[in-house]
């Protein structure tokens, strides 16, 4: 877990890492300490109480989020931006503290990550307060039952909601914003689990089969996020006005267009216009797409003249040494040669 760095909403940053502090000691299931890295803001009061409430779970939190962040920069490989990070407190950069498409979509990753992680691990009992979810037992259909060891999503869910949204304060747009995304991304990870079954009977036949529900892989739930985030609706503050109206319903968030359908609990909601990161933005917080390459004869986002906006790009060549021809010697060893390759690289100006 050393030098892992992980991201909670509105803006504040923290990381966990594996270095011996006298402040802010936190001891998981296997008596491994581990703090808070004191150059960044520390967890919330909930989020360290919930963090010692469900020992091994720390683990489970970080990998999520690793995983959501590496899941990020490959749905955005091919784009203008393409979901950069940095070491440090900021690790998504400033896009963070915007109201735009890319922002809703780092929140629903993040979310639907630790949602995922946790769930999974519960299943695998790496996590003291939960197991599987053995809810679902006996009949389900003419020729198969529940059994087996369900991926514990109620589990996940409610301690992303918990963990995840404790940070969120306020009643403005943003706040509305970072909350509908934050479940938007653990609706996107329950609505996207699958019944999994295995087969009983002589010399493998399939006279019954026992069936539990399993978690998608993360790659499905990042490829659902990324048509929403294509499909993102446009959202304003909306006030009802009404005494009578509770506290939830009383501020919540309105198509920016009358005419388009309020958006559903599965959509992810910006409020403001994305830059066009084609260039270095201190104040954006955007790298530009300058030193990026870029693929020549794509007419689409990674083509060189939508990637390089308009400026042009340098060809170079590159000679790359591989292992190729491989060969597995009985036993127990392979053997290969090695392949070397011209490869012709486009960069955008």
């Amino acid at each position: 877990l050393s030098n892992t760095l992980a991201v909670n909403n509105s803006g504040r940053w923290w990381g966990i890492i594996n270095v011996a502090s006298s402040t802010n000691l936190l001891t998981d299931s296997k008596n491994v300490q581990l703090v808070l890295d004191p150059s960044l803001q520390l967890l919330s009061r909930k989020q360290r109480k919930l963090i010692r409430q469900n020992p091994g779970i720390l683990h489970s939190v970080s990998s999520g989020l690793q995983t959501a962040i590496k899941e990020c920069k490959w749905q955005f490989r091919n784009r203008r931006w393409n979901c950069p990070t940095s070491q440090g407190p900021n690790i998504f950069g400033k896009i963070v503290n915007r109201g735009c498409r890319e922002t809703a979509f780092i929140f629903a990753i993040t979310s639907a990550g630790v949602t995922h992680s946790v769930a999974r691990s519960c299943s695998e009992g790496s996590i003291e307060s939960c197991t599987c979810d053995y809810r679902r037992r006996g009949p389900g259909g003419p020729d198969w039952h529940w059994g087996g060891c369900s991926d514990n999503i109620d589990f996940g869910r409610l301690f992303g909601r918990e963990f995840v949204d404790s940070s969120e304060k306020g009643r403005d747009l943003r706040f509305l914003m970072n909350l509908h995304n934050n479940e938007a991304g653990r609706m996107t990870v329950f609505s996207e689990m699958r019944q999994e079954c295995k087969c009983h009977g002589m010399s493998g036949s399939c006279t019954v089969r026992t069936c539990w529900m399993r978690l998608p892989t993360f790659r499905a739930v990042g490829d659902v996020l990324k048509d929403r985030f294509d499909g993102a609706s446009r959202v304003i503050y909306g006030n009802k006005g009404s005494n009578r109206a509770s506290r939830v319903e009383l501020h919540h968030l309105e198509p920016e267009n009358p005419a388009h359908k309020p958006p559903s609990p599965h959509d992810l909601v910006y409020f403001e216009k994305s830059p066009n990161f084609c260039t270095y933005s201190g104040k954006m917080g955007t790298a530009g797409t300058a030193g990026r390459f870029c693929n020549s004869s794509s007419p689409g986002l990674d083509g060189c003249e939508l990637l390089c906006c308009g400026r042009g790009y340098r060809t170079r060549t590159q000679r790359v040494t591989e292992r190729c021809n491989c060969t597995f010697h009985w036993c127990c060893h392979v053997s290969c040669l090695n392949c070397t390759n011209t490869q012709v690289l486009h960069e955008c100006l």
